[in-house]
């Protein structure tokens, strides 16, 4: 059993039986010796984001999720299609050579896959819940218009299309053709690759 003083950043907890990673918890000291744990936490089933205060009583059960890189394949009918980087991981819990999972349970990360990509997998109760894609990506720019100057005051931005079809905001001098980085987390550029 976990207690509340030992929530840390990425401490797998079980919270109304699902899967749940701490994002960030700090303690608050109130008066007469009393604290509290506030902490947000991640849903890893469905990626949803809570803020939760614990007292001292709370305790949790440590979620047991393990993780395992895979593959995105391709996308079909509301389906992504994934396949295992090392199937004699995925054979032992008993899936297959492809698995595949739904937009709900993807997200917002959906519009940062593009196929061949490296992604973790997590896996909870012999079951697949989620994955993972990394914090930063680069993507090729297939669409940007011409960029309009703005004002003296601050420098201008412009809406390009990346190659997974996501849309992004970007300075002035990127062009159709150039790889960038983006941050996943934030879906904000961060620099030009080449």
């Amino acid at each position: 059993m976990i207690s509340y003083t030992e929530l840390k950043k990425g401490v797998k907890i079980i919270l109304e039986k699902q899967p749940y990673e701490i994002i960030e918890s700090r303690l608050l000291f109130k008066g007469r010796g009393h604290s509290v744990c506030q902490a947000k936490l991640k849903n890893l089933v469905t990626g949803n984001a809570v803020s939760r205060t614990f007292h001292p009583s709370d305790s949790f059960e440590e979620a047991d999720v393990s993780e395992l890189k895979s593959k995105f394949i391709y996308f079909h009918r509301d389906k992504y299609i994934f396949e295992p980087s090392r199937s004699s991981s995925f054979v032992e819990i008993g899936i297959g050579k492809r698995f595949e999972l739904s937009n709900e349970q993807i997200g917002d990360n959906s519009k940062f896959l593009k196929p061949n990509q490296e992604v973790k997998t997590f896996i909870f109760d012999g079951k697949i819940i989620n994955i993972s894609i990394p914090i930063k990506i680069e993507l090729k720019v297939t669409g940007a218009p011409p960029g309009i100057q703005g004002g003296r005051s601050r420098p201008g931005s412009k809406l390009v299309t990346l190659e997974t079809g996501a849309k992004v905001n970007t300075p002035l001098f990127i062009e159709t053709g150039d790889v960038i980085q983006i941050n996943t987390e934030t879906g904000e550029y961060v620099r030009r690759i080449k």
